[in-house]
């Protein structure tokens, strides 16, 4: 391996040295990278194409033997169709979550009482969605005789 690297400038700068930690990163990192591109049934030069480099570089990454340029990292995730968060490793974290609805918060106390209470509570519930139901059907329109008179004639002519 050179002691250099080519910039996205085509200049040569020193490479620094990995340290153990980053090669054991970059090599796990390379070995996701491989897996990425196999699931997507591409080629390293296929992938090389899409990211313009070298076929070469591409296989230096998966083996952990070169560093991904941070700068790099959205495209090729975009390339093999991954996040690049899954690229990195990282676990999916839960989303954070806000202040619950005072509604939720009543519910999730409601399921730590005794299943008695529970049900008592549900019984409750169900009572006033059934009031609910009935006041909602009182103040539906209603048809007027016309309408209804009308809707008569055209299933007796049906």
């Amino acid at each position: 391996m050179s002691d250099t690297a080519t910039t996205t400038m085509g200049a040569l700068r020193p490479m620094t040295p990995m340290s153990p930690d980053e090669k054991a990163f970059f090599k796990a990192m390379g070995a996701r990278i491989a897996r990425f591109r196999k699931d997507q049934a591409m080629t390293q030069q296929q992938l090389a194409d899409l990211m313009g480099v070298a076929q070469q570089v591409v296989g230096s990454w998966e083996v952990g033997r070169r560093r991904v340029p941070s700068s790099l990292l959205p495209r090729l995730a975009r390339a093999l169709a991954v996040r690049s968060e899954d690229l990195l490793g990282e676990e999916p974290r839960p989303g954070k979550r806000g202040p619950a609805p005072k509604l939720l918060q009543q519910m999730e106390r409601i399921q730590r009482l005794p299943k008695s209470q529970q049900r008592f509570v549900m019984q409750m519930i169900d009572a006033i969605l059934q009031q609910q139901a009935g006041r909602e059907r009182q103040q539906a329109p209603q048809p007027r005789d016309g309408d209804e008179a009308t809707s008569r004639q055209r299933r007796a002519i049906s």
